[in-house]
């Protein structure tokens, strides 16, 4: 039989891997960081089978535990945009051009847009879950992804324009 982790926590860690990696740009950071929740949760598993909203406490933690990091290492106070991206775009196969220019674009974004975008449009999140999960109104999430779409939809036809 398997435990409360391995059957409600353990199935969600790429999705909190993808979340982390967003945040923090780096894989092995985002690992531990994502070590460090499951261990956490690991501990509090008997808490955590009462809990209304596994999801939302473990993106919670995710994003507590990468802010303890850089707090710690005094290189940012929030995760919104003040985190530069340390990890290159990969070059374009081809029949993939299109995606590559988008994905592009996409880290242009304003970080909260592109969190917002990422959680809605990759991981095909609701307006209520990334709601909570980034401790925003749905109203915020709404008006982000607005802005995020009608960005790319610019960027994206100025990029067709030039070519």
């Amino acid at each position: 039989m398997n435990s409360f982790f391995e059957g409600h926590i353990w199935p969600l860690r790429g999705t909190l891997f993808r979340m982390a990696f967003l945040w923090v740009k780096d894989r092995a950071l985002a690992e531990d960081l994502l070590q460090n929740v499951f261990e956490k949760s690991f501990q509090r598993e008997q808490d955590l089978q009462e809990h209304p909203n596994l999801m939302a406490w473990l993106v919670r933690t995710l994003k507590n535990e990468a802010l303890m990091h850089f707090r710690k290492n005094g290189r940012v106070i929030s995760l919104e945009g003040e985190i530069e991206p340390s990890v290159e775009p990969k070059e374009p196969e081809k029949g993939n051009e299109q995606l590559s220019q988008l994905m592009q674009l996409v880290a242009t974004l304003p970080e909260k847009q592109r969190e917002i975008f990422q959680l809605r449009e990759s991981e095909g999140l609701t307006y209520e879950e990334i709601s909570d999960y980034l401790e925003i109104s749905i109203e915020q999430v709404k008006v982000g992804l607005h802005r995020a779409r009608k960005r790319l939809r610019e960027e994206y036809l100025k990029v067709k324009n030039h070519e």
